[in-house]
């Protein structure tokens, strides 16, 4: 089961932090501080931790030993390239002003801590449908034009 996956610069601010096993907060930010610490040495005796280090970031993920340590290093390659899809060579600064974009890609490659689709064009496709349907809904009015006139 993977347990976090976090998205970090090269200060140690975590710009992403996402834990699919329940740990109080404070557990949570004494692990990014020790992640960040030392991106190669466990956390824990039977968690593992893998990472890959792009341009300012640190993408890292956390996981327990019924994982594969390469498997993982390949979903982060999934998660970055299903990134740099949606903002065209992805940055920090696309992560901080599109939050929700990014948990987005995320929930459809892991979900619950289980992986769900290690294809980037098919997440691509369902990160399409979603904004789809979100402008669609967004779209919709919920007051029926008879109304709205009615009150001017």
């Amino acid at each position: 089961m993977i347990r976090a996956v976090m998205v970090m610069n090269t200060q140690g601010k975590p710009r992403l932090a996402k834990f699919y096993d329940y740990m109080p907060v404070e557990k949570q930010q004494e692990l990014i501080r020790s992640v960040f610490g030392v991106l190669c040495s466990r956390a824990e005796n039977d968690t593992q931790l893998v990472y890959k280090h792009y341009a300012t970031l640190y993408f890292v993920f956390v996981f327990d030993s019924s994982e594969n340590e390469l498997a993982m290093l390949d979903l982060i390659q999934v998660f970055v390239e299903t990134l740099d899809k949606c903002f065209r060579n992805v940055c920090e600064l696309d992560i901080v002003f599109n939050f929700s974009k990014m948990h987005m890609v995320l929930n459809e490659i892991i979900f619950g801590g289980q992986v769900l689709e290690t294809s980037s064009s098919e997440v691509m496709k369902a990160v399409e449908e979603i904004t789809k349907l979100e402008k669609a809904s967004n779209a919709i009015s919920l007051v029926p034009k008879s109304v709205s006139s009615w009150q001017s």
